[in-house]
């Protein structure tokens, strides 16, 4: 009986630091959603292309206007907030489910360190629009998302850093088929996303 109940207070120390040092609300939902919003922008510039004349599926190198560029940056701006925004809903919601607080020193840290691999991106590509080598945007976003993943992960789920890895290994990938940006884009922050949002769901709901 003192055997048992020794094994059912170490369990309950340990969930007890799990959740002090690392942030475990995140919920596949927002990943999942994530995805589908992803994979809706990457058909809806698609079809921005084809009204540019822009057959992408014919693999040619195109000249983008500079409305064009300040339309597509747009489009991912409002991906990126429609996914900021989901992401918050339904880790939120799975907190209050859990009565976790989803606001303490775990969760700054963690957006500490998920946000200078961002940043630091962000800024790059913007300098690469600048520059006018857009076809280096997208294995870049990859890239620096993917090493935001691995570095944040630390303080929530492990299973980020699996998903970092992917879009890592996407975004180096993509720098060999320049040109074909939307499709790597469109795989790492849509499908994966969806992929890895069910398999966490499934494992942590």
């Amino acid at each position: 009986m003192d055997s048992k109940n020794y094994q059912e207070d170490l369990l309950h120390i340990r969930s007890m630091m799990e959740r002090s040092s690392r942030f475990i609300s995140l919920s596949g939902l927002s990943g999942v959603f994530a995805g589908l919003v992803a994979l809706i922008g990457a058909i809806y510039v698609y079809f921005v292309f084809q009204r540019e004349g822009i057959n992408y599926f014919e693999g040619n190198r195109n000249i983008f206007t500079e409305s064009l560029v300040k339309e597509l940056v747009l489009i991912g701006t409002i991906i990126l907030l429609l996914a900021l925004l989901s992401g918050y809903f339904f880790t939120s919601k799975k907190s209050k489910t859990k009565n976790v607080k989803i606001w303490d020193q775990t969760t700054k840290r963690l957006l500490f360190n998920f946000a200078i691999p961002l940043f630091t991106g962000g800024f790059f590509c913007l300098g690469l629009i600048y520059h006018q080598l857009y076809v280096f945007v997208a294995p870049a976003t990859l890239i620096f998302y993917g090493l935001a993943l691995v570095n944040a992960e630390k303080y929530t789920l492990t299973d980020v850093k699996y998903l970092g890895y992917c879009q890592i290994v996407l975004g180096l990938l993509s720098f060999f088929f320049l040109g074909w940006g939307l499709l790597f884009w469109a795989i790492g922050f849509g499908v994966l996303h969806i992929v890895y949002g069910i398999v966490m769901y499934k494992k942590y709901k």
